[in-house]
């Protein structure tokens, strides 16, 4: 079975965005950057003004997993999308990844541009490293909305047949290139981080996922009771890639709860 099937964190490899007209977003020369970043180049784009918001993409994907979403919020925030390191543009070491160094990245990525806090949109992958970075770097996020998030890479999050599925693809397919398999790796032996850190998780966070999410929704639903100050929204007939899947109302759940009053 190819990657593609397996990895389904990321709907970047299951969704044509050829129908929604942005292809252009994560191969844009006019708003594209590169950033020296823990031994790193680090590639990310901007878009409009503001409050700055990070968008951070899932699996196997890049910046144009957000293609839906960045026309509608570069509106109201500055848009910074971010190709995770050994992603889309990015570069970095194809033997070892780790949520810890892309949130590592992302809160280093701050400082350069010199931001002193943001909102994160983190979906999938993106998700685990909005929470990390929320513990790694608390002081400069405002607000996190997180999508298909697990803190854990068991059967407690996912299926046993998802898990089995990776396990396979690592150990059979002799074609499958090195950056695949790390990637595959990673899901399969994080992220490790016991419920009771994210106590530690002070500033406002949107736990969100679909009722047909690839994630356990009993899983997504220990996450959201952990965090001491979260909401939750289950959206209903929809799967792991709500963001591409129904983009209007997710989108406008989103930017409801960033501007919602205290």
């Amino acid at each position: 079975m190819k990657l593609k099937l397996i990895l389904l964190f990321s709907l970047y490899t299951l969704v044509s965005f050829s129908k929604g007209g942005y292809k252009h977003y994560g191969n844009n020369a006019k708003a594209g950057h590169y950033a020296d970043i823990n031994g790193a180049k680090i590639y990310y784009e901007t878009y409009g003004k503001g409050t700055p918001l990070l968008m951070l993409h899932g699996n196997g994907g890049s910046i144009e997993a957000f293609s839906n979403q960045i026309p509608f919020f570069k509106k109201h925030y500055k848009v910074i999308a971010i190709d995770s390191r050994i992603q889309g543009k990015s570069g970095g070491s194809l033997d070892t990844l780790s949520y810890n160094m892309m949130a590592d990245d992302f809160c280093t990525l701050l400082d350069q541009l010199h931001i002193d806090s943001a909102c994160v949109l983190g979906w999938s992958d993106g998700g685990n490293n909005a929470l990390i970075m929320a513990m790694k770097c608390p002081e400069k996020i405002i607000a996190l909305s997180v999508s298909g998030v697990n803190v854990l890479p068991d059967s407690t999050a996912l299926s046993v047949e998802d898990i089995s599925g990776m396990r396979n693809f690592l150990d059979h397919d002799s074609t499958a290139s090195l950056k695949d398999k790390t990637l595959t790796r990673m899901m399969l032996d994080q992220p490790q981080i016991p419920f009771a850190e994210l106590s530690k998780i002070k500033c406002p966070v949107l736990v969100m996922g679909g009722d047909h999410d690839v994630i356990k929704l009993e899983h997504i639903l220990k996450i959201y009771q952990s965090l001491p100050n979260a909401q939750l929204n289950i959206f209903a007939n929809s799967n792991h890639g709500v963001c591409q899947q129904r983009p209007q109302l997710f989108n406008k759940t989103v930017l409801d709860f960033f501007t919602r009053k205290p």
